[in-house]
């Protein structure tokens, strides 16, 4: 079957990419590493869009897991249509004070994974017709992050690397994406201990709303959803670095 790829897909941002694309009558791979949820949402799927869906259970955090997922659709005759790059995480502290591996991993699933994947399903890609590539980034990726270095430098990553692909795959009519939210009301605030500071306090946008502006303007190379996130992002190109890094780092202290 020709499908869309959703990495992440179990909860938040990656599960409203789901029920979107399925509405809009795409056959969808969902992947995270709970496969309880994704085969619930999956059986959501396939009763309300009548679409097929597979589900594959990978840890992205594991370094072979994309050469096995990308196997795995080979396997399974998947044609892949588009990718949705949004599996990640974050963790709020100092870097000297987190975890080593946690950051590590992070590093795997936020950037390394990400390119692995991208790398390996690029030429069914090439082969589709209207292909696409969105991948999650963050309004996090216009700035240095305080308090959440490594999370805040993966996104810088995505966001270039995404720009990056935009101008090379056009050509071949690939549209690369960067979807750059800020708070979103989703599990990652938890997961990242989040939730009591001034960024989420200030106000969170709900993952329908990212995902609709994302998949609207999924062939601009950068997305930025939320009139506040947007003049955040233009009011620090205009500040000196020294002052948006304090900020950020102020906002999740």
């Amino acid at each position: 079957m020709q499908a869309v790829v959703i990495t992440g897909a179990s909860a938040g941002i990656g599960k409203e990419f789901a029920r979107q694309l399925a509405m809009e009558g795409n056959n969808l791979v969902l992947v995270a590493r709970r496969l309880d949820r994704l085969e619930a949402l999956a059986g959501e799927l396939r009763e309300r869009n009548g679409i097929e869906v597979a589900c594959i259970a990978s840890d992205l955090a594991q370094p072979e897991a994309s050469a096995e997922l990308a196997k795995a659709l080979e396997q399974q005759q998947i044609a892949v249509t588009g990718l949705i790059n949004n599996a990640g995480f974050g963790d709020r502290g100092q870097f000297a004070d987190l975890d080593l591996q946690r950051q590590l991993d992070m590093v795997q699933v936020n950037v390394t994974a990400l390119v692995d994947l991208t790398w390996r399903l690029v030429p069914a890609l090439k082969q589709a017709k209207d292909a696409f590539v969105i991948n999650v980034a963050s309004s996090a990726a216009f700035q240095a992050g305080p308090n959440m270095t490594i999370y805040y430098a993966t996104k810088a990553f995505v966001l270039s690397f995404s720009e990056g692909l935009h101008e090379e795959l056009k050509g071949n009519g690939i549209a690369v994406s960067a979807l750059c939210p800020g708070a979103t009301d989703s599990e990652f605030a938890t997961e990242a201990h989040m939730t009591d500071t001034l960024l989420f306090k200030a106000g969170t946008m709900t993952t329908e709303a990212v995902v609709k502006k994302s998949l609207a303007g999924r062939r601009r190379a950068i997305v930025i959803p939320g009139l506040k996130n947007l003049l955040l992002v233009w009011m620090g190109k205009f500040s000196p670095r020294m002052i948006t890094r304090r900020l950020a780092g102020m906002l999740q202290a």
